[in-house]
């Protein structure tokens, strides 16, 4: 009973943040901030458990598989724009996901970690279940991948809106694959705030970014640690 309490908690602190998001539009007051960080606060207080918190919070984390699939949506919708642009994404996200890999391991060499922590930041530009897969397959350990992967989602979605407005990127298929292939679900989110198309484009870049970096991070680790 008490996993569902929290997990009804959670559903109304993320409610009423995007209420409060909706009209300020400021990213520090996005629900992807301050849902978990008002629910972590909550359960320190409390002295709850995270296992007590993840009996109801599980049905969220397995939610995200539909609402991953969920996206092929705008992609019908969208298709022959897709379609038009193929070879613009996928060399964009190529590229993008070569940069993410090797970055991610110069991060972890600069920071020097090691082992289990350094291969578990590598997958960090995927989205959360394909990333936890990869960091498993490397050696990695994936809870710790998750962590990674939603600070690179929070930061990305904070700094990319900005990053676009100084390098004056206005173009919706180049914001779509900027923001879906650096900050996976959750640009995606703030790329659907953009406009229908970007989050599209999101969408699909996001997509990629994961099946490209399932074969190109064990091949550049391998390189990288020889």
């Amino acid at each position: 009973m008490t996993g569902l309490l929290l997990l009804g908690l959670t559903i109304a602190v993320y409610l009423i943040s995007k209420r409060i998001y909706a009209s300020s539009t400021k990213m520090y007051a996005s629900p992807l901030i301050i849902t978990p960080l008002a629910m972590i606060l909550f359960l320190l207080l409390m002295g709850i458990p995270y296992e007590s918190y993840n009996a109801g919070g599980k049905w969220l984390t397995d939610l995200l598989q539909p609402a991953t699939i969920a996206f092929a949506i705008p992609l019908h919708k969208n298709f022959k724009v897709l379609k038009k642009h193929a070879a613009e994404i996928a060399a964009g996200v190529f590229s993008g996901t070569v940069i993410a890999v090797l970055s991610s391991m110069l991060l972890a060499k600069w920071l020097h970690l090691s082992g289990e922590l350094a291969t578990s930041l590598v997958p960090r530009s995927v989205t959360t279940p394909i990333a936890m897969s990869i960091s498993q397959s490397i050696g990695g350990v994936p809870s710790i991948t998750a962590v990674f992967v939603i600070l690179t989602g929070v930061l990305g979605t904070l700094m990319g809106p900005t990053v676009l407005r100084l390098f004056r990127i206005d173009n919706e298929i180049a914001r779509g694959v900027s923001l879906g292939t650096a900050a996976h679900g959750t640009g995606t989110s703030k790329a659907f705030e953009l406009s229908s198309l970007t989050g599209t484009i999101s969408s699909i870049s996001m997509i990629l970014t994961a099946l490209f970096s399932i074969g190109l991070a064990p091949a550049l680790l391998a390189v990288f640690l020889h």
